[in-house]
């Protein structure tokens, strides 16, 4: 339960006794007995979030059905409409929160019976030790008066019976101190009838028979007291072969001498053995610092009325075990009393029998054989109560799971128990969970130097580092490289890097005598069911760095939450990662393990499927992203073969696009590597919005290389020619624009060669504008008309729409103005019409700069503040910074000169940001003059000189105006005033080297038209 300032929701909530809940004074019906499990469960961890395994855990135990997940959800749905009925109006604030991979509920404290009860029972105490028994007693009666029976009844869950016990016992212990209070207040008379009945109940209550004990002392009743203290004794050898404890032999020593005369299975408690169990430490534990200090904290603070409890869970070879034996020697000087150690063997094919080891522990404590019950429930009290008053630390190594930690719980107050498990033991509900992941690289060079010999790897640094990377920085991983160079002292470190770097061979490098990686991987492996391990070899096929609960559902060709279940009950043993909900990852070491699995046991044509099942995915979720790459899709013949996600809104799109963005490039090499390259060659071209959100352009162009090179292995000029495009795409948007030449020279040819026309027509257009870029307008006419009669004899408006905002622009820079604002408004019109929301962005970007040529300011400083704000909406930074430096060539226009160099800062600090230097050396330039506009020369000259080594660098035709700006140059105008600088846009840049590309054929060299210099114009930037 989520506490603190929550609003009131006028909930109230019964825990003790049958499970309802009110709003206001009306009962609510909820649901379900499983619906009604869900909402225990989140009531009972108050303050604690459960996470959906934590949730199926409790109602199902270990046996859940097939849809639990699913389940989970529609309980949570169900309850959401109970618990919050007019939230959709906002007319009700949240009550059940989702958080994390799971839920909380969101209440005030007061809300709910069991946290009042334990608030009473806890300033009771406080009352208490102040010695204020009044004041304690009328807490304790205002803790037990909601209890009305036994808590809970009827609700179902593998977890519910031991919270049912824990419940009942806390308010037997609060009813015990409560009476302890009524006969130091009130005398024996007040107590004595109770105590008698409940003594029939619970006969085997120490403190409760004790403290019957004591009252009937008080009330003259001495011979009966000794009588209850015989029965009980009687009772507990009998029953569970225990001696009378603490509370009983006091009041026993209120009558009369102890009496020693009875048998006793137990040493004298002056002199308890003191087992001290543990492994020895590891000399050379290194690293996990702030995690030890907190371990050491969690097991050696006070916690009134419970015990210590630590779970730390991780993959094999983690160092759990490590961990856990280092810090218990930290901590066993507070533990005086011993400390005892069970390798619980929980990934072996027999783990250790908790009966078995309760028997050894007991020994240890100096129990006699013969008084050891068989039971192990009998067997778990004996140790609870050997333990009682001592303080004893329990480590439990390497636990299987849950159902094998539970008999040697609960502990007392006084003692602590730290166990380990591969699986995340959500089961001890008191239990503080640790989920140990890799070392860090400082502390896997750190191990790697303490084993090996910090002289030596510190004279070796660089290939430290990548070795111990290799390894994925896993210390079982570490140490085999560190034992295998510690016996090789003349092997170079590179010399096991590199044995390392084929990923095919790693795990079988990784290994040291006996000691394997890929052994302490299997032991888990083995645990697992078959839909497990289909599940855990299949997923790691994909080169992606993670991958979503909806992918992993094509992947496996599965329903997704099913998918999703699976991936949870991996992730629940260590075998999966899950860095946010819905997502999963493997480590490195564990991916190739896995890789290795499914060589072994699926079939090529098996594994082939499922790639191509995420590929199909992955091609039809992008269609569906926006509304623009749907249009587009359905103009370029793109096809879906399955169902993928749709959107709501372009924002959950673009946030989609954005997470996956790794994943789709890495889907899009992989296919091409396995011949799939038409549908690789579609899924690129569709994410051209990556790029203009500022995107991953390297990733980007190594993907489309990665086309390229595969379609022309297999003469395949349509993906070719569409990978080509995408190729000029990521130039353009790079600003590389001798490269996107080549590149569009080569798309036209394979598209051409393909009849692939519509994509032919969509490179001519980008061709166009280089050689505008370039100020070769002549040129960019003949490419656009070509183009025109392409989309006007397949009726595209898309293409024409697009067209007429490369041709507006030519129109502007050779003095057509009203024919360029004609078109821009024309291209707006049409988009819109299209209800395309990136290209309308686009649209009225053009219509701005067409019209703050016309001189038409106002009208263009609206248009462009329209598409800053699409552009805002949709994430695109590069695209912000141009409009905003275009706005403030706008502002400079009016003589805001103060405005417009503040414009212009921010948009040079968003393009480098965007890493477009073409795009921030005009915003720089524009920013000169705004400085200079406001006196300050020597400001306004450094922006402008750096301007220009920025375009003499990219080979650009604006670094000649630029120089005439600084006055180094011939461009000075008749009167001795320097020409203003036109800007360009980021497809403009040139790259001084291009970066090579598989050609179709010879490519022809870029041709940079004599106009550029030709045709300087006194005017505003010819961006893109």
């Amino acid at each position: 339960m989520v506490t603190g300032n929550t609003g009131d929701t006028g909930l109230r909530f019964a825990l003790l006794g049958r499970l309802r809940a009110w709003r206001g004074d009306r009962e609510l019906e909820l649901g379900s007995p499983q619906q009604q499990a869900f909402l225990a469960v989140l009531l009972l961890r108050q303050e604690r979030a459960a996470s959906v395994g934590d949730v199926v855990e409790a109602l199902w135990g270990g046996n859940p059905p097939p849809r639990a997940v699913g389940a989970v959800r529609t309980y949570a749905s169900r309850l959401r409409k109970v618990l919050e009925p007019e939230r959709a109006a906002g007319e009700s604030p949240r009550v059940l929160v989702s958080v994390a991979d799971g839920y909380a509920l969101q209440l005030p404290r007061e809300s709910v019976d069991l946290t009042r009860f334990e608030d009473h029972v806890a300033a009771a105490g406080r009352a208490r030790a102040a010695g204020q028994l009044a004041e304690a007693r009328a807490r304790l009666c205002l803790a037990l008066e909601p209890w009305r029976d036994d808590p809970l009844p009827g609700v179902p869950g593998a977890a519910m019976d031991a919270h049912r016990a824990r419940l009942a016992d806390q308010r037997l212990t609060a009813l015990e101190a409560r009476l302890e209070l009524d006969l130091e207040l009130d005398g024996p008379r007040a107590v004595l009838a109770v105590l008698a009945d409940l003594a029939v109940r619970h006969p085997l209550r120490e403190r409760l028979r004790a403290l019957q004990m004591r009252a009937l002392h008080r009330h003259g009743r001495s011979a009966e007291a000794l009588a209850v203290y015989d029965e009980t004794r009687l009772l507990l050898d009998e029953e569970l072969g225990l001696e009378p404890g603490r509370d009983l032999a006091e009041a026993r020593d209120l009558l009369a001498p102890p009496d020693t005369t009875g048998r006793t299975g137990l040493p004298d408690p002056a002199t308890p053995p003191l087992p001290a169990q543990l492994p020895g430490d590891l000399a050379d534990f290194t690293g996990r610092a702030a995690l030890v200090a907190d371990l050491c904290a969690l097991l050696t603070s006070d916690r009134p009325g419970a015990a210590a409890l630590v779970a730390v869970s991780g993959a094999g070879g983690v160092g759990k075990s490590a961990l856990a034996v280092h810090v218990a020697h930290l901590v066993r000087q507070s533990f005086p009393h011993g400390q005892l150690y069970v390798d619980l063997q929980g990934v072996g094919g027999h783990p250790a029998d908790p009966a078995t080891v309760l028997r050894s522990f007991l020994r240890a404590l100096g129990v006699d054989d013969a008084v050891i019950p068989e039971g192990l429930a009998e067997r778990s009290a004996l140790l609870r109560a050997r333990l009682d008053g001592r303080r004893v630390l329990i480590l439990l190594d390497n636990a299987h799971g849950p159902e094998q930690v539970r008999p040697f719980l609960p502990v007392l107050p006084s003692c602590a128990v730290l166990v380990t498990s591969r699986a995340k033991l959500a089961g001890p509900t008191s239990a503080r969970l640790v989920d140990l992941d890799v070392m860090t690289a400082s502390e896997a060079l750190e191990l790697l130097g303490r084993v090996l010999g910090r002289d030596r790897v510190a004279a070796e640094a660089d290939d430290a580092a990548r070795l111990v990377s290799a390894c994925g920085h896993l210390p079982l991983a570490v140490r085999i490289v560190a034992a295998r160079l510690a016996t090789r002292p003349a092997w170079p470190l590179r010399a096991l890097h590199d044995r390392l770097a084929d990923e095919r061979h790693r795990l079988a490098e990784l290994r040291v005598a006996d000691l394997t990686v890929e052994a302490a991987f299997a032991l888990g492996h083995a645990q697992l069911r078959p839909d497990q391990r289909r599940a855990f070899r299949l997923l790691a096929l994909p080169d992606g760095p993670h991958v979503s609960s909806a992918a992993a559902a094509a992947v496996l060709g599965l329903p997704e939450p099913e998918a999703e279940a699976l991936c949870e009950s991996l992730v629940d043993v260590s075998l999966l990662e899950s860095p946010a909900p819905g997502r999963y990852r493997y480590h490195d070491l564990l991916r190739l393990y896995a890789r290795g699995r499914a060589s072994a046991e699926e079939s090529v044509e098996g594994r082939a499927a499922a790639l191509r099942r995420l590929l199909d995915f992955l091609v039809s979720t992008v269609r569906a992203a926006h509304p623009g790459t749907l249009g587009r899709a359905e103009r370029l013949g793109v096809t879906a073969t399955v169902t993928g996600l749709s959107f709501a809104t372009a924002d959950d799109a673009g946030a989609w696009l954005a997470a996956e963005a790794p994943c789709l490039f890495a889907a899009v090499r992989q296919a091409a590597a396995a011949r799939a390259v038409a549908p690789a060659a579609d899924l690129l071209l569709m994410m051209e919005e990556l790029l203009e959100r500022g995107g991953p352009g390297p990733e980007f162009e190594r993907a489309a290389h990665a086309v390229v090179s595969a379609a022309l292995r297999l003469d395949d000029r349509r993906s070719a020619g569409r990978a080509y495009l995408a190729l000029g795409h990521g130039y353009y948007h790079a600003a590389r624009l001798r490269e996107l030449v080549v590149a569009c020279r080569e798309a036209v040819a394979a598209s051409r060669a393909a009849g692939d026309a519509l994509v032919m027509a969509d490179a001519l257009v980008l061709l166009a504008r280089c050689s505008y870029h370039l100020r070769g307008h002549d040129e960019a006419r003949a490419l656009l008309a070509e183009a025109s009669a392409v989309f006007e004899a397949h009726a595209d408006r898309f293409g024409e729409a697009n067209l007429l905002g490369a041709r507006c622009r030519v129109r502007q820079a050779t003095g057509e103005t009203d024919l360029a604002v004609a078109d821009a408004e024309e291209a707006l019109a049409v988009h819109q019409g299209l209800s395309d929301g990136r290209r309308v962005g686009f649209a009225l970007y053009d219509l701005g700069v067409v019209l703050d040529g016309a001189g038409r300011t106002a009208e263009s400083a609206a248009r462009l503040t329209e598409a800053l704000a699409l552009f805002r909406d949709r994430g695109s930074r590069l695209w912000e910074g141009l409009t905003l430096f275009r706005l403030a060539e706008n502002r400079l226009a009016t003589g805001l000169a103060e405005q417009a160099a503040g414009l212009a800062r921010t948009a040079a600090a968003m393009l480098e940001e965007a890493r477009n230097d073409h795009g921030r050396a005009h915003a720089l330039s524009v920013l000169g003059s705004a400085l200079d506009r406001l006196g300050d020369h020597d400001g306004a000259r450094a922006h402008r000189r750096a301007a220009h080594e920025i375009c003499t660098r990219l080979g650009m035709p604006e670094a000649d105006d630029l120089l005439a700006l600084l006055g180094d140059g011939p461009g000075r105008r008749d009167g001795g005033e320097p020409a203003p600088v036109p800007a360009a846009e980021p497809a403009s840049v040139p790259a001084a080297e291009p970066a090579p590309v598989p050609p179709a054929r010879a490519a022809r060299s870029p041709r940079v038209p004599n106009a550029a210099r030709r045709n300087r114009r006194h005017g505003r930037s010819p961006l893109p």
